[in-house]
């Protein structure tokens, strides 16, 4: 969801959901951020948090080294902030079409990423990595070693949208009888999840 869950807990309360995506944002972003009252409501209705960080346009300039970098320790602060546990993924989102001659650029932006974490947290505990994008963005930083946890993209015109499998989240249509936009999302196994009150819960979505 790109905004405060809160604001539809009844109805999450009543669906079939497991877990909640919610975004990490930059400073100038004009939607909000997961709050640490939203993150402590949604634990305490039983539900899943999953963390995700989109810089606030799909620009494909920013993926640099220093762009993963900045994107990193801001993530982290935010995190911290919520009282995401240690240890939980944060997803990042490469949220365009990209290309082969995209991928170097990519890997390096995800290179930053893990030093911008690593800075952030002072050697101590920290945050996985997750990916979010198509299914050659996602295969190639796994492979790389750069991201512990895939999110496959719906966006079905790019490519490998339906033939990547090693997914942990794979991201799907609306859910119907919602009255709020949203994506649906399936997850299995580990996907990084986490709860800030204790409050248990457990595979479909809304990001």
């Amino acid at each position: 969801m790109p905004t405060d869950a809160s604001d539809v807990l009844n109805e999450l309360r009543g669906a079939p959901v497991e877990f909640v995506a919610r975004y990490y944002r930059d400073p100038d972003s004009s939607w909000p951020p997961l709050s640490p009252a939203e993150a402590r409501r949604l634990s305490s209705a039983g539900l899943k948090i999953v963390a995700v960080y989109e810089y606030h346009t799909p620009d494909r300039t920013h993926f640099t080294y220093q762009g993963g970098y900045s994107d990193a320790q801001t993530a982290y602060a935010e995190a911290r902030g919520v009282g995401q546990p240690p240890g939980s993924a944060i997803y990042f989102a490469v949220d365009f079409h990209a290309q082969a001659d995209d991928l170097a650029a990519i890997l390096d932006y995800f290179r930053g990423v893990g030093a911008g974490l690593a800075a952030a947290g002072g050697g101590g505990a920290t945050y996985a990595v997750g990916v979010y994008g198509s299914g050659p963005v996602c295969d190639a930083v796994r492979r790389a070693g750069l991201a512990r946890y895939s999110w496959l993209s719906n966006s079905i015109t790019w490519d490998d949208a339906s033939d990547y499998d090693d997914w942990n989240i794979m991201q799907g249509k609306a859910m119907p009888g919602l009255s709020f936009d949203n994506d649906s999302d399936q997850a299995r196994d580990d996907y990084g999840a986490f709860a800030v009150s204790g409050a248990a819960a457990g595979t479909a979505s809304r990001e």
